[in-house]
């Protein structure tokens, strides 16, 4: 007799779900068996895509590596963060130390260094990608302790010694990792030896607008925010017409000790003490020249600065260069009593500022050779290729000049005065910080209501 096709198809059924079972078991084990393995495994190369070779000195081969895959511990995706699950399990029991990187931008096509207002690209979300793409990382930011210092506008650019961040990244360091999967040997000079090539191995993962310089062990407790002693900036312009003398010494009066709520935008919800100390002002010139004009630029050191702090207190020597404020008008600024309310100027392009410096106790940045080769080669190929772009538009500039008769020119040039200078203290005036935070909480009690 026949068999009945439903019974038969339920035993097929059956005996497939009891396979898969078995199959779950077996990865299982050996999942277990290879998360021991990757515990002591110290990998010199990184999978960045399928085309790249793992090199292991542990005892781990292709054929585990293949079974990882398979079992989704390992993502070769290029362009995604890898997953918070399998991937991360498998970076979790490598040893990790806490680590400080240098780093440098050309900032005109980022939206800032920070991700925190949903636009992108930032220097912070392509340093991220970098990170997650050469499998330096695993884990969200608060797991890695990851601070930033130097934080930068739109536009704005660091180079030279460099805004800072720190987290902890995968270590080539042989002792077993504590308990939460991080190394207590993170600040040991002596441990850097044989270390991974943080510089070479992230430089390759990042666009060409942003390179890492440097990277030092640090302590546990160090916050690239809050370790911190002193931030500098240089601010580069055109002296054309401006009176030099007048801005250097009208910038003096901001050394030392003042509330700048009057040279910055005002973030009142957020922050409460607008007090920083200016610790040197200088101006000088860079040497290099254009036709009859010749660049300069502004050095200002301090502790800390608010936002676009640096871009006003600018702004405010450009009018007094101009001659078109006097300098007493810093001190009128200076003085909150008197001045309770910012007058509404223009503040100066965020294109030429530039972070060059952070400074830290205790940190010694290093790069390797070959990796400081490559920094170098980059450095020139795009400095080469920013002075092709200039000199394009230089010759842009020449074809103009003969297409137009001199009458024409004169015209263009005569054509439009510049607008009337109002005086700033003659100027409307923003809302004061009272007037800010009394306006907050009658919102905060709006909603609540």
């Amino acid at each position: 007799m026949e068999g009945n096709p439903n019974i038969e198809l339920v035993n097929s059924l059956q005996a497939q779900m009891e396979s898969l079972r078995e199959r779950i078991n077996q990865l299982e084990t050996e999942n277990a068996k290879l998360s021991r393995q990757l515990s002591v495994c110290v990998c010199q190369k990184i999978a960045v895509s399928d085309k790249t070779p793992v090199d292991c000195s542990s005892s781990i081969g292709e054929m585990e590596m293949l079974k990882l895959d398979e079992i989704g511990l390992l993502n070769r995706s290029k362009d995604k963060e890898p997953a918070a699950g399998g991937n991360a399990m498998a970076l979790h029991h490598l040893p990790k130390r806490y680590v400080a990187l240098k780093v440098m931008y050309f900032g005109q096509r980022f939206y800032g260094f920070a991700s925190e207002a949903q636009m992108d690209p930032t220097i912070e979300s392509e340093i991220f990608k970098a990170l997650h793409k050469t499998r330096l990382v695993s884990g969200d930011r608060k797991e890695l302790q990851y601070s930033r210092c130097g934080r930068t506008d739109k536009g704005v650019s660091s180079v030279g010694q460099v805004s800072v961040i720190s987290l902890f990244l995968r270590s080539n360091l042989k002792k077993t990792p504590a308990s939460n999967g991080y190394s207590v040997e993170s600040f040991a000079e002596e441990s850097c030896d044989g270390e991974i090539d943080y510089v070479k191995i992230l430089n390759r993962a990042l666009p060409n607008d942003i390179r890492i310089i440097g990277w030092s062990p640090a302590r546990t407790d160090f916050s690239a925010r809050f370790s911190c002693l002193s931030r500098e900036y240089k601010y580069f312009f055109w002296r054309e017409n401006l009176n030099i003398m007048a801005m250097e010494s009208s910038g003096k009066r901001f050394i030392g000790e003042h509330d700048f709520r009057n040279f910055c935008k005002m973030d009142a919800a957020n922050v409460h003490n607008y007090r920083r100390y200016i610790t040197s002002f200088e101006i000088f010139s860079c040497n290099e020249r254009y036709g009859d004009d010749e660049l300069w630029a502004m050095k200002i050191k301090g502790s800390a600065f608010l936002w676009h702090q640096i871009r006003c207190m600018v702004a405010i020597l450009f009018l007094i260069g101009q001659g078109l404020e006097s300098s007493n008008v810093i001190d009128e600024l200076l003085d909150t009593e008197r001045t309770s309310r910012k007058p509404q100027y223009k503040m100066a392009p965020e294109i030429p500022l530039v972070l060059q410096s952070c400074e830290f106790d205790g940190l010694k940045f290093k790069c390797s050779s070959d990796a400081r080769q490559a920094l170098r080669a980059h450095l020139e190929k795009e400095c080469r290729s920013y002075k092709l772009e200039a000199a394009i538009f230089h010759e842009g500039l020449l074809s103009c000049s003969t297409t137009f008769s001199d009458s024409t020119q004169l015209n263009i040039t005569t054509k439009k005065k510049g607008p009337t200078h109002i005086p700033l203290m003659s100027r409307p005036t923003e809302p004061s910080y009272e007037e800010r935070r009394a306006k907050l909480a009658a919102a905060r009690s709006n909603n609540y209501n």
